[in-house]
């Protein structure tokens, strides 16, 4: 098939997810290194440390350069038909985000099993994502569960709070947005303290104060929050 950038697919969502722009805690330094290694990988760790922004990630650095991917959110798209999944093994690479959404329905289990050995033939890469470590997913199809824990596994971890203050200073830095003091220890008491949660906050920020004419202050603050 041909190679496009990166194919459409009834749950696609537009996203600028970038690789660059994940603040990786010291705890996560190992995980810089792999996410672009050949090999097929499983992330895990707790909700809202970035899993899903690392895959979408993938997939647009790969669609950069000009080789096809696609990005599967399993727990939005459970209910459609599994034939979806049909024929999609020659892209260049694939990530399926909370595989651990469909442990236990067996039609989806046979449906990514199946798409595991075709893209063992096709070559194409499969990253993974899930909540839970992959030897603890209860999966009915056994040789799911054996073929997911032959995958290299790597946890993510949340920011530490020691680092929060340096997290929010990257992410800020690469908006241009000028943080005094004063606000950011008022997102670091009031908010919630995840990578994503702060992503989020910070680019509701920057829209706001762009579409009000107004610096990022605490009352401002105050209205995004």
């Amino acid at each position: 098939m041909n190679k496009p950038k990166q194919l459409t697919f009834p749950w696609s969502k537009p996203n600028k997810s970038n690789y660059d722009e994940f603040y990786f805690d010291k705890s996560n330094f190992e995980l810089k290194d792999i996410l672009f290694e050949k090999d097929d990988l499983f992330l895990y760790g707790l909700k809202k440390t970035g899993k899903t922004f690392l895959l979408q990630s993938l997939c647009n650095e790969y669609a950069k350069k000009s080789k096809s991917s696609l990005y599967v959110p399993l727990s939005e798209i459970s209910n459609l038909e599994t034939q979806i999944l049909d024929s999609i093994e020659n892209m260049d690479i694939i990530c399926i985000d909370e595989i651990d959404s469909i442990a236990e329905i067996y039609d989806w289990e046979t449906a990514i099993f199946n798409l595991i050995n075709n893209c063992q033939i096709s070559g194409c890469r499969l990253v993974f994502s899930s909540l839970e470590n992959p030897s603890s997913i209860k999966f009915s199809l056994n040789d799911l569960a054996s073929r997911i824990k032959k995958i290299n596994s790597i946890e993510i971890f949340p920011v530490s709070d020691d680092s929060l203050i340096e997290a929010i200073e990257f992410i800020s830095k690469l908006r241009s947005i000028n943080l005094g003091e004063r606000e950011l220890n008022y997102l670091l008491t009031y908010t919630e303290r995840s990578i994503s949660s702060l992503v989020s906050i910070i680019n509701k920020l920057d829209e706001f104060s762009i579409e009000q004419k107004r610096k990022i202050t605490i009352p401002l603050i105050k209205e995004v929050i």
